[in-house]
């Protein structure tokens, strides 16, 4: 009975020290952060690799031991929560993704999905599922009205939660009651791109009501004039897409939506 209570003790210890080490690591985590912005340095750091090698130490390190997988199991779990822990800093609100289809916002999304393990919302694919049909069909069935409506109520949905990040559908803009929608718990991101881009990334794509068997300069360009107005009425910030890595306007995202969220934690 001695060596049961022993080991009951030194597994209290455990977890003791594990809850203090992880408290560290989120202290560190933050104030890493926090100097970043402060000295001007980018949150984001294309740090995959790095990141990759050091699981790999760890793997190696552990290959012995038959528990190996559950523990870097919950050292995956730690860098899951960590990212979610920078989000939090650098965001603390929802990010809306708005603009003309091929804009790049579905890139966009998964790009700071995997940087900081946000909750991505993807509008047309939720839409879509629920319905048990392609957005084509929506609109060949229930005409656009219902398709821009199941769009609304979803924008209500996701006040529910916070630090998501919402690809929204190439029309979601143009309703005024949208824009209010997203304004409660978010800030509104619109993408840029020129009808060129634009044609080259919606090419081979047949999911596009709008664009299907038009798909030419004119065409779009008439599009985006039609639209240019809504979406720049609707932005909080504006980050043109033509010639750059999802990298390069994930970072610009994220450094113009830090001054926001100053102001409004100041305000």
């Amino acid at each position: 009975m001695e060596k049961l209570q022993k080991l009951s003790n030194d597994l209290d210890m455990c977890d003791e020290v594990i809850m203090d080490i992880l408290r560290m690591r989120c202290q560190i985590v933050q104030e890493l952060i926090h100097y970043k912005q402060e000295n001007g340095l980018s949150p984001i750091q294309p740090e995959q690799e790095q990141q990759q090698q050091k699981k790999d130490i760890f793997t190696k390190k552990l290959a012995d031991y038959e528990y190996q997988q559950s523990i870097m199991s919950i050292y995956d779990f730690i860098i899951d929560q960590s990212k979610r822990i920078q989000s939090h800093e650098l965001f603390g609100q929802n990010i809306f993704l708005v603009g003309f289809m091929g804009a790049g916002k579905s890139t966009v999304s998964s790009y700071l999905k995997n940087t900081f393990s946000m909750d991505v919302i993807e509008m047309d694919e939720i839409i879509a599922k629920r319905n048990g049909m392609s957005i084509s069909e929506i609109f060949e069935l229930h005409g656009e009205q219902y398709f821009r409506n199941e769009e609304t109520e979803l924008l209500r949905e996701c006040q529910n939660k916070k630090n998501q990040i919402i690809s929204c559908g190439g029309g979601v803009a143009m309703r005024q009651v949208n824009v209010d929608e997203m304004r409660k718990s978010g800030t509104i991101v619109l993408l840029t791109a020129s009808p060129e881009t634009i044609l080259e990334r919606v090419q081979s794509s047949h999911d596009r009501p709008l664009l299907e068997n038009n798909k030419t300069i004119e065409h779009i360009t008439s599009l985006m004039q039609a639209r240019e107005q809504a979406y720049q009425d609707a932005a909080d910030i504006i980050v043109n897409t033509d010639g750059k890595s999802v990298f390069e306007i994930c970072e610009e995202i994220v450094n113009k939506v830090q001054p926001l969220k100053i102001e409004s934690t100041t305000a």
